[in-house]
């Protein structure tokens, strides 16, 4: 079974007053490069991440992530 988690950090990052990758990273604590593979989905964020992402954009973490699976 394969798992997916996808993400609307750019989509969100834009209609943020257009936030870069660098000032989201530091808002949570990173470095722009783990923003930038969380963005193109190469990297899953830990869930203590995902909140913080989440909480930067004040949006519900389900708005932010999507958890598909396939069987």
């Amino acid at each position: 079974m394969d798992t997916f988690i996808t993400n609307r950090i750019r989509k969100l990052r834009f209609e943020a007053n257009e936030m870069t990758q660098h000032a989201l990273a530091e808002r949570v604590g990173v470095t722009r490069q783990t923003i930038i593979a969380i963005e193109a989905a190469r990297y899953a964020p830990s869930l203590e991440l995902a909140f913080r992402i989440a909480r930067a954009f004040a949006k519900p973490l389900e708005d932010v992530f999507q958890y598909r699976a396939d069987a």
